[in-house]
């Protein structure tokens, strides 16, 4: 996948947007619905993730919005989000957050949310300032790419 490269600065890789979104990750960026359940601390920082960073992603590199339900213990806990690219290869960034035994069920493609409908302050674009060049490649040990695997 080719670098995106915004007008005067320097190209933008899966890798270094990964890097940018997992240094953003915080109590006060989570989903208020995974805050309010008690899920996001520093030693799980991508809980609460999923709907934004898909997001961010996607404004970067196009491809469909995936959405899975979240199930532990035979309950629905909530959805997770990730991307599937114009290629087909699915990337979800925030898959270790599930550490509890969750099943995230196969998923389906979904229109993106209106401007409106995404969480209070935030911004696709606050979360890649100052980012720098990298691989875009997906190595298999990536920890800041991982491909979706259906469970």
């Amino acid at each position: 996948m080719a670098p995106v490269r915004l007008r005067g600065m320097i190209p933008l890789t899966l890798t270094g947007i990964t890097e940018a979104l997992r240094a953003s990750w915080a109590a006060d960026t989570c989903s208020p619905d995974d805050l309010a359940r008690g899920g996001w601390t520093s030693d799980n920082p991508s809980m609460g993730h999923c709907d934004i960073t898909a997001l961010v992603v996607h404004d970067f590199f196009g491809g469909e919005l995936m959405v899975g339900e979240v199930h532990l213990d035979g309950d629905q806990q909530g959805h997770h989000w990730w991307n599937r690219f114009p290629s087909g290869i699915e990337v979800d960034l925030t898959r270790e957050q599930f550490r509890l035994g969750q099943v995230v069920a196969e998923g389906r493609a979904v229109q993106r949310p209106q401007a409106g409908r995404l969480r209070a302050g935030m911004s696709t674009s606050c979360c890649v300032t100052g980012t720098g060049a990298g691989s875009a490649d997906i190595p298999a040990g990536d920890r800041g790419a991982l491909t979706r695997r259906r469970l």
